[in-house]
């Protein structure tokens, strides 16, 4: 079967859109692949249009073959470069498209970080670009003229993204993999493969449609043996989520009564240690009213949750609050965000945390001090370097990183997987392998930094596919949205829009059955990867 360059150079009189795309050069050639990049953006939440990410990926099979036709030789330097540089332009309108929101959060204080906007808006997607960029490069060393050339796609692209997960802290938001999240079924295989396992999947079923124009070696018709395999693995992964979900109804812990509240506070001057005093009395009234908006709100139920940063101080320094709150509560138990202050005292600065804490009563009985904190949100990289230019994070003060305990013990409920904002979008690393398994995820966050925005929606998403990989129900708690309960099977029982003040007033999700991620996660991605390698290499050896 001959690639679709052998067609271009066949000199048809009326090339079609993929010969175009194939033939493309210079600032056409760039501008095919932000636009195609940013298409795929629109597979992602809150739009939710799955069949946005066709554009992206098929459309990168073409720009490759364009880069292969460039040189006949494999390794030669021209064609791998311009294969990555397409891949760089191609993942630079994907990350502009799907980050925008991030520069909101530099006019939260306008006077202080408007200067970073562009930086947020383009700088950061320029740098998650050479990502892609490297996948190409590595797809075209592995690229063949036939139809198997997906799988080299497959195996470039998919490991750059399982490397942007994890290098430099990692940054795993919005894989080309969570076009799978929000389609319904089809979600339900990351409990087999995880987040990087169904990028791989999601390459090979979306980028199959560029295989269309390919043609037998004697020019007769066309061969459809990839989209169809690829048709078959989207309807395999349709009936076993499918049966899965039906298989398993949500069950519930008995003894449990959430309440989940969103105050919907502003992330701006409102949120100041002098106004701590009304924002407990807005948190305290809206507690107390309930879903039901009666008088006796407190007795329905036993578990109260509050957002990330719930409060503009530290809470353990501040008695009044405590005393406050345990009245409010009437013996049931508080877990909210907060700040942690350890040690310190003569002069010394003590450490701080961005922590989960317990309260029952007027005591702190657990804590979570978040271990994976944001760079350039909680804490500066390269500090030395950066501070003395006028650079700084954004969250005020300075973080510590938390040591663990991975799990926490709170009253009244199983072990808990906490993760405050930022650690609900690691795939892997939200339960700690090898000690005891929690049985339901807590998820504190604040949101409110970047607005009405696409932004929220998608970290819903994240934390949502956490509890289908892991079989845990999650509890959400955004101080802005979306707030919500989610079942084991990642299944929504209740929410709160983005935007609103609001409580939920629901009951705990049990947990499911281990999953095969959750036992085996670690070998799911490179089993994959080095399967889709041998298959692309299968298509090198091809006369």
């Amino acid at each position: 079967m001959a690639q679709i360059a052998e067609i271009v150079d066949a000199g048809a009189p009326a090339p079609t859109l993929p010969q175009r795309i194939v033939r493309a050069r210079g600032w056409t050639r760039r501008a095919i692949a932000f636009c195609a990049g940013a298409a795929g953006a629109f597979a992602l939440a809150p739009f939710d249009f799955i069949p946005a990410m066709f554009v992206p990926l098929t459309v990168a099979v073409w720009l490759i073959d364009g880069a292969a036709r460039s040189d006949a030789q494999r390794f030669a330097l021209a064609p791998i470069a311009s294969a990555a540089w397409a891949g760089w332009w191609l993942g630079f309108g994907y990350f502009v498209a799907g980050l925008w929101w991030m520069g909101a959060a530099m006019l939260v204080e306008a006077d202080q970080f408007a200067w970073a906007l562009p930086l947020a808006v383009f700088g950061l997607p320029a740098v998650l670009a050479l990502f892609p960029a490297a996948g190409f490069a590595v797809a075209r060393l592995l690229w063949s003229q036939g139809s198997l050339r997906v799988f080299a796609l497959a195996a470039g692209l998919g490991a750059a993204e399982w490397l942007r997960g994890h290098l430099f802290t990692g940054f795993p938001w919005n894989d080309f993999g969570m076009a799978l999240a929000g389609a319904g079924p089809l979600a339900q295989t990351a409990s087999l493969v995880g987040i990087y396992g169904l990028d791989v999947i999601a390459i090979v079923i979306f980028a199959a449609p560029a295989t269309l124009i390919d043609r037998a070696p004697n020019g007769g018709g066309r061969v459809h043996g990839i989209l169809l395999a690829a048709t078959a693995l989207a309807l395999l992964m349709l009936a076993y989520g499918t049966s899965r979900l039906a298989a398993n109804q949500t069950e519930y812990v008995d003894g449990v009564k959430l309440r989940l509240m969103q105050p919907n506070l502003p992330q701006d001057a409102k949120f100041r240690p002098e106004n701590g005093e009304n924002i407990l009395r807005r948190y305290l009234a809206l507690t107390e009213r309930g879903s039901n908006e009666s008088a006796s709100g407190h007795a329905e139920f036993t578990h109260l949750v509050w957002p990330e940063s719930a409060f503009p101080y530290i809470i353990s320094q501040k008695p009044q609050a405590i005393a406050a709150i345990a009245r409010a509560l009437k013996g049931g138990v508080l877990l909210t965000g907060a700040a942690r202050a350890e040690g310190g005292g003569d002069g010394r600065r003590g450490r701080i945390f961005n922590s989960i804490e317990a309260l029952q009563g007027e005591t702190i009985v657990a804590f979570y001090d978040k271990i994976h904190l944001v760079p350039f949100g909680e804490y500066l990289p390269l500090e030395d370097l950066l501070r003395p230019l006028g650079i700084n994070h954004l969250v005020p003060g300075i973080w510590d990183r938390g040591e663990g305990p991975r799990l926490l013990a709170a009253p009244g409920l199983p072990p808990i997987a906490p993760l405050v904002c930022y650690e609900a979008i690691f795939s892997g690393e939200a339960t700690e392998r090898g000690a005891e398994r929690p049985r339901l995820f807590l998820n504190v966050t604040n949101d409110g930094w970047f607005g009405r925005t696409t932004g929220p929606y998608q970290h819903l998403a994240q934390a949502r596919l956490r509890a289908i990989e892991e079989g845990l129900p999650m509890i959400r708690v955004a101080n802005t949205g979306v707030s919500a309960i989610i079942d084991a099977y990642g299944r929504i029982l209740q929410s709160l829009p983005l935007g609103e003040e609001g409580v939920i007033d629901g009951r705990l999700p049990k947990e499911a059955a281990p999953t095969i991620f959750a036992a085996y996660g670690a070998l799911a991605f490179p089993s994959l990867l080095a399967l889709t390698i041998g298959i692309a290499l299968i298509g090198v050896a091809r006369p």
